[in-house]
């Protein structure tokens, strides 16, 4: 009897036990419900940490961690975000927890008070973090670039294997896969009626282009920038050949080879890397820092000039095979655009039927815009008609858009509701995170290609002799 009795108690206790963890979700399974994701904001010294939170998401938690040294980096960041919870128009509600102290990495990792890391600031130290949080089981939304040395491009590598082993997820902010142009680019060049094949192109003349020129002053939610006193560092911040090339080299891997595995050990070539500086005098780098200075800071000396400006390498330029084509990335840095004029991109694909271009420049009112060029050969009517259908193909996604014959280019115009602007394309990011937290998965290609564009970019860096 006595027997029966424990048997059937042993009996309930497991039927108990199995429906309490049919119930409940395992470690780290995300559903999509309210409040799920708990942010915790890393060291923010780059005002890209805050524009994460310019929009609140219901999966998102309104309490956010932040976690860094006692100083203006983190005091910026927490005015940023309470502009946004101050603004008259759809204000935000985040509700800021803040811990500065020497020890503000080992208290994050001691209480992990969040289960996704934000990560935009000092490059010197990111790849250090990322590989940190990961370790300690934490998913990792990082700003670009992730890496900006060979050395911390193997500590790079150990943090995907680490994250795979953990279940939890690397992602960088690849802001630019949002643009309008770029899409649209994109999609036509998978239009073989349009396109043809993507040619293989040289050295000196690449198939695929990405090129673009930024300012270090400009306006950032109509305020003019502050950039941390470091930020010229380019051993704390990274050349400009591992810095916005990142954002380059993706947007060329995503267009001409979109959802394949990149191998970089074997797909990746590269041909020719350069370096060059953008010259700042002292009163430059005050206006930016917002430093009241006699003089530029000790560990910037090494830096300055003999006439007194610094030079700062925010220029670079890589050649590179990729997958079989040739391709260039290049980017510059200025200080200040002239009056009336903004950042610029370029972007070319070169195709057996055409060429797509996205031009940026005083013509187009410094607006990206994409146009269809004949290639030589090519008959312009027969391009025309098929480019008109393939836009006609696209309205189900992207209504409004259209052709117009300008001379000898085929302009695709695009309606102003697309054009989102930038810093809204910091939330289309995160969406797309926070989905492939429900999903429990990056596309398959995702992580290989985040490495191949890593190696890509240190590499350069060594070949153009820094």
């Amino acid at each position: 009897m006595l027997r029966k009795i424990l048997l059937t108690v042993m009996l309930i206790a497991a039927v108990v036990m199995l429906t309490s963890c049919a119930k409940s979700e395992p470690a780290g399974k995300f559903t999509g419900a309210k409040g799920e994701v708990k942010i915790i904001t890393l060291d923010p010294g780059h005002f890209h940490a805050a524009l994460i939170q310019k929009v609140m998401f219901d999966q998102i938690s309104p309490t956010v961690h932040v976690y860094g040294p006692d100083g203006p980096d983190v005091a910026d960041h927490l005015n940023r975000i309470k502009g946004f919870n101050t603004r008259s128009e759809n204000p935000t509600t985040w509700k800021e927890v803040t811990y500065t102290g020497d020890d503000f990495l080992e208290k994050m990792l001691a209480e992990k008070p969040g289960n996704a890391v934000v990560i935009s600031g000092n490059n010197k130290k990111k790849t250090k973090y990322i590989k940190a949080c990961v370790d300690a089981g934490l998913n990792v939304l990082a700003d670009k670039p992730m890496c900006i040395t060979p050395e911390d491009f193997d500590l790079l590598k150990e943090a995907f294997a680490s994250a795979k082993k953990n279940g939890v997820f690397i992602y960088d902010i690849m802001t630019e896969r949002s643009s309008i142009t770029t899409i649209l680019q994109k999609e036509l060049s998978l239009d073989k009626g349009v396109f043809g094949n993507q040619q293989v192109g040289t050295v000196d003349d690449p198939a695929v282009i990405s090129e673009s020129v930024h300012h270090f002053f400009k306006y950032v939610a109509g305020n003019p920038i502050k950039r941390p006193k470091w930020y010229f560092d380019t051993t704390q911040q990274g050349e400009g050949i591992v810095d916005v090339t990142v954002h380059l080299t993706d947007l060329i891997m995503w267009a001409a080879f979109p959802d394949k595995i990149i191998d970089y050990t074997k797909d990746i070539e590269i041909l020719e890397a350069e370096r060059w500086p953008t010259l700042i005098t002292l009163d430059q780098y005050k206006k930016v820092t917002h430093l009241d200075i006699d003089a530029f800071p000790d560990f910037l000396q090494g830096s300055v000039n003999a006439d007194g400006v610094l030079e700062c390498y925010g220029n670079g330029a890589i050649t590179y095979k990729l997958n079989g084509i040739v391709a260039q990335a290049k980017v510059e840095w200025r200080y200040q655009a002239p009056a009336g004029t903004k950042d610029t991109h370029f972007a070319l694909m070169r195709g057996s039927k055409c060429d797509l271009v996205i031009r940026q420049g005083k013509e187009q009112n410094f607006k990206p815009e994409l146009y269809v060029e004949a290639a030589t050969g090519q008959d312009a009517g027969e391009l025309e008609a098929a480019l008109k259908t393939a836009v006609e193909g696209l309205q189900s996604e992207w209504t409004g858009v259209a052709v117009v014959k300008e001379g000898d280019l085929l302009h695709v115009t695009v309606p102003d509701k697309y054009r989102i602007g930038h810093e809204a394309h910091f939330g289309q990011v995160t969406e797309r995170f926070l989905q492939y937290l429900v999903d429990g998965k990056l596309p398959e290609w995702e992580v290989p290609n985040m490495t191949a564009k890593y190696y890509t970019t240190t590499t350069a860096l060594q070949m153009a002799g820094k």
